[in-house]
Formats: C-alpha cells, structure tokens, sequence
C-alpha cells in the first residue's frame, strides 16, 4: 500500500520549491549583470538594465492585466449560461463556499477534449473557462475537483507569479541579446589581455545559455504550481478522488487534432492539462498526469 500523502505537506512543499527556483532565475539576471558590467563600462550596462526592465515590463504588464481577455479570446469562449450550464454554475457557487473566494465570471469554449483554466490577475478578477467536453463528460465530483483545482490557481495567484518570473525571464533574454549584439560594436578587446577575453567568452556562452535555462526553470516552476494547485484543490474539496478521476478520464481520451488545436500554445499552459500531448520531458509545462494521479490517490 503506498505511503498516505498530506495535501498540506504538497502545498507547503511546492511553494518552497516555487520560490526556490524564482530565486534561481534571479541569480541567473545577477550573474548575467555581473560579467556585463565588468566587460562594459557600468554605466553602459546600467542603460542596458533600465532598456531590459521597460520592455519587459511593459510587454509583460500589458499581458497580464488582459490575461482574462486574451486567453478567453483566443479560444474563442463564450459566457456561461447559468440556465443551460447550471451544472458548471453550481459546482463553482460550491468550490467558492468552500474556498472563501468571490464567485469568478464561467466561460465556456467549444471543444470535445476535456479541458478547463483559470485566468485573471487576483480573485475578484478571474475568470474559468470549461470546455464543451468537460461539461459533458464529467461527473459531479469529477466536475467540482477540476473547478477546485483552477480556483486554486487563482487562489494561490499563480498569474501574479508566473508574471513575475516571465518578467525576471524576460529582462535576462533582452540583456542577452543586448550584449551579443554590443560586441560587433565594442573596442575593448586591446584591454586587459587574456583576462578581457576570457570574460567575454564567459558572457558569450552565459548569454546563449542563460536565456535557455531561465526558460527551462520557468517550466520547472510551472510544473509545481500545477502540483500545487490539485493539492490545494484537495484542501478545498476534501475529495481527492474526484480529481484524480478527471484526470485519469483526460489521461485515456483521444484528442483530435482539431481539438488541440482549438487551444494556443499560451492558453496551454493554463490548462489542467496540456492539449499537446507529445511534449514532454524538461519542456513539459505541466507534471506527468500518472505522477498527478498518484499523488492525489495517495492523499
């Protein structure tokens, strides 16, 4: 028999290594900065921080505070009837009680794969979006444990977090690139012999690296808030099962190619589970759905 799992022990343990891998990016933007700032003057790199910082977050905010609106639009979903979906609506009133949060605004996208995600930068901004499928092919309990666990994500604010991290990702790709593109540029090669060529080399290879790895932990991180999220949802319905249950039903279902691509590869990792079923391995953006379902059967 295997070992029982605490969905509190989950939840704690996913938030430390959560925060332990935005720390990791972190340290990857002060390396990167580091060896710019001793190849460059560092006041050049000081201009390159402040062009890194304004695009990065300019991009980034704009996405976020839309986040409902474009991932809801680009699925083309429509609002929720609380006549024709009272199910939908009666198991999020129930998620809600039990979670304490405000009611989040019920969209409903046209698809046979069974599907559902959560958007909206803080809870009195969220919305759920379920698909045609997952209304149809769902039970109950199957239904509330799916809900629970988007209402989690919006719960733990994984969109505020996840912001954070593209933004921290995306400052260390554009300093990269501003660096790669400086050297055709730069006359400092006559200074400081080996030394200077060594931390060049240095900062070539960190700058093509970087960027990969800062892209490869934001993945690892997604995949924990994913972790995180049916545990809390489990905290939320005291009912693994009904969980666990839904994913295995995704597990087995065949996916049409039109049914995945009815999804874009940003709502994707939205998703409870990715409609893109090949990928795999450290690209992953959600954990292995064999390992979700252990882990939910043994809470």
């Amino acid at each position: 028999m295997a070992a029982k799992i605490s969905f509190e022990d989950q939840i704690t343990k996913n938030k430390i290594k959560s925060v332990f891998l935005m720390f990791s990016v972190i340290v990857f933007l002060i390396i990167i900065g580091y060896i710019v700032a001793l190849i460059f003057d560092p006041s050049y790199f000081f201009i390159i921080m402040i062009i890194s910082i304004i695009f990065s977050l300019s991009y980034t905010l704009i996405s976020y505070y839309n986040s409902d609106k474009i991932a809801l639009a680009s699925v083309r979903a429509k609002p929720a009837s609380p006549t024709h979906h009272r199910t939908f609506y009666n198991a999020t009133e129930n998620m809600s009680i039990a979670s304490g949060m405000p009611m989040p605004r019920l969209y409903v996208m046209q698809s046979n794969e069974i599907n559902a995600f959560a958007s909206g930068r803080d809870p009195k901004h969220a919305i759920i979006c379920m698909t045609t499928g997952a209304l149809e092919k769902l039970s109950k309990d199957e239904l509330e444990g799916v809900i629970a666990h988007e209402m989690s994500h919006i719960a733990n604010y994984d969109i505020r977090f996840m912001t954070l991290t593209a933004i921290m990702i995306g400052m260390i790709s554009i300093i990269a690139e501003l660096f790669l593109r400086s050297l055709w540029f730069s006359h400092n090669d006559d200074r400081g012999g080996k030394a200077q060529v060594f931390l060049i080399l240095a900062g070539v290879i960190l700058s093509i690296l970087a960027p990969i790895a800062a892209q490869l932990i934001s993945l690892a991180i997604s995949r924990k808030r994913e972790f995180l999220a049916d545990a809390t949802g489990v905290k939320f319905t005291r009912y693994p099962r009904g969980l666990s249950s839904a994913l295995n039903k995704i597990k087995h279902e065949h996916v049409s190619k039109q049914d995945a691509h009815a999804f874009n590869k940003a709502v994707a990792a939205l998703c409870i589970a990715n409609p893109f079923k090949k990928v795999s391995g450290l690209f992953m953006t959600h954990p292995d759905i064999n390992e979700r379902i252990r882990r939910l059967e043994a809470m």
